[in-house]
């Protein structure tokens, strides 16, 4: 089980462990600058791969801010050994997350962002998203890169299978299959479907990203706006109520 290292654009390194018994690649993203962003930190088992990877870019110990969606395993389980190992280190969450996991977890530490407000970490320049129960969790936010116009998505557009960093193919139909595996399987109800959820996708399409980063599965360069704009379709037809 190693984990790949591939830029998949300038000073963005995607850090991918593909795990054969859940079919599933787990992606961290380091954008290196002044100020080096970790966004996911994998699971706490992950660690020492994860920071191995980090190395062969730059010392771990300067990652400056650590990002994620939401509480849970593989976004932030190794959260705390990552703050144990950088002592500048912040975490980036809302307030809900701050306030009902991570403070409490991490003992503090924790920047709380407001929806919208932009973070400068030297040339790149990271806006943070509110986005309640999308992917998924009463704490999941998102976060756009305004400079290279990425777009870090979490869990949306989750593919299973051991994939290219980088696809301009369409993502929203092996979602759409890996999404109905899930409800049919073991993990049911992993993406809920609130009244909210195609506004909030719609929004992330008028970000106009040219390049999405998936937590699982390959990152998408294109026209973000309109892959987000059919996968709002595509949860509407199968989560909502034309399913």
């Amino acid at each position: 089980m190693g984990t790949r290292i591939d830029e998949i654009a300038p000073d963005l390194f995607r850090l991918s462990t593909y795990i054969a018994k859940f079919d599933l690649q787990f992606n961290q993203f380091l954008v290196v600058d002044d100020e080096p962003l970790l966004y996911h930190t994998g699971m706490k088992g992950m660690f020492p791969q994860v920071r191995d990877a980090v190395a062969r870019i730059i010392d771990p110990a300067t990652v400056r801010w650590i990002g994620f969606s939401h509480f849970e395993a593989d976004e932030c389980g190794s959260l705390n050994e990552w703050l144990s190992l950088a002592p500048r280190a912040e975490t980036l969450c809302g307030t809900i997350g701050a306030l009902v996991n991570i403070n409490d977890y991490t003992g503090g530490r924790t920047r709380i962002k407001a929806s919208g407000e932009v973070l400068t970490a030297g040339r790149h320049r990271f806006r943070f998203l509110e986005t309640p129960q999308v992917p998924h969790a009463w704490d999941a936010s998102l976060l756009f890169e305004e400079s290279g116009a990425v777009l870090f998505c979490s869990d949306l557009f989750l593919q299973n299978g051991d994939l290219c960093p980088v696809t301009e193919e369409d993502l929203v139909e092996p979602s759409r299959q890996t999404l109905l595996a899930y409800e049919a399987g073991p993990l049911p109800h992993a993406f809920p479907y609130a009244s909210w959820t195609d506004d909030t996708l719609r929004m992330l399409a008028g970000l106009s990203p040219k390049l999405i980063a998936a937590m699982h599965g390959s990152s998408y360069r294109g026209d973000g706006a309109r892959a987000l704009r059919d996968l709002a379709a595509m949860y509407a037809a199968t989560l909502g109520q034309g399913k």
